[in-house]
């Protein structure tokens, strides 16, 4: 067995990981975005969004899927267990940067948990890159515990951040509002709540990263559909039966950074 095919049991859930070869997903940059200047401040900004839609999560249950790393220490200390998941397109980095590694890279339609498995699941940069959006929503309906929340971020079609490649979110395909909520009324999620944010210009001019916090005030009053990313919660509906493509996943294997093992 080669030096990074270790197999490694973890989370108690059945799943065996695979530690990643080194460079094995080059992703569009995520990494180096949120190290920037510009991508802390769009961190920032996102994280008093998500914490006003989810501000007590005490004792549940989360998964961050897609590149949700720089989000998910919202609720680390709060929840009963978080985990970090990212997807081939987006950027592999070991999370938390502290502590045991709480991260695996996973396929959007094989999800390597037992149906029921979390009660929130946090996706940002993840349906914008997905090939098969709906086989992806019915892997989280399958996993999301019976009243499980979704919490999705993506693109908005109308924003300047979808149309500048020079950021994760002008990365593969935007989104409306409606065409979010259509998509999720049709694999069995009712959508609970909408919300947008970034609507400062993705440049890095320091004088514009200062009055972001300003830039989001009169964006939201005056301009709410040209913000950068809309944000939309949806609860899990049960209609008597999994929606059709869902499969149960008793275990599967999941590719783990070789910086996991590091230490």
């Amino acid at each position: 067995m080669p030096r990074n095919s270790l197999y490694i049991h973890r989370m108690n859930l059945g799943v065996h990981a695979e530690i990643a070869p080194e460079g094995l997903a080059e992703g569009f940059g995520h990494r180096d975005f949120y190290a920037s200047a510009t991508g802390q401040v769009a961190a920032r900004l996102l994280r008093g969004r998500l914490a006003r839609l989810w501000p007590e999560m005490t004792g549940r249950e989360v998964l961050g899927l897609g590149h949700a790393a720089p989000f998910l220490r919202l609720w680390r200390e709060q929840a009963a267990r978080t985990l970090c998941c990212n997807l081939p397109e987006t950027d592999v980095a070991p999370w938390p940067r502290r502590g045991g590694c709480l991260t695996a890279l996973v396929e959007e339609h094989l999800l390597p948990f037992p149906d029921f498995s979390f009660d929130n699941v946090l996706l940002v940069h993840g349906l914008e890159g997905s090939e098969n959006a709906r086989r992806m929503l019915r892997e989280i309906w399958r996993v999301l515990k019976e009243d499980g929340r979704l919490l999705i971020v993506a693109p908005n079609r109308r924003g300047m951040w979808a149309h500048l490649e020079t950021t994760p979110f002008g990365q593969g395909r935007p989104y409306s509002m409606g065409q979010i909520t259509r998509l999720l009324q049709r694999n069995l999620f009712a959508v609970a709540r909408r919300d947008t944010a970034l609507y400062m210009p993705p440049f890095q001019w320091r004088l514009l990263l200062r009055s972001a916090g300003a830039w989001e005030g009169v964006g939201r009053a005056l301009a709410p559909r040209f913000a950068g990313v809309v944000i939309v919660e949806a609860r899990k509906e049960i209609y008597g039966a999994m929606p059709a493509g869902a499969v149960k996943a008793p275990g599967r294997r999941v590719l783990v950074p070789a910086a996991a093992t590091a230490g």
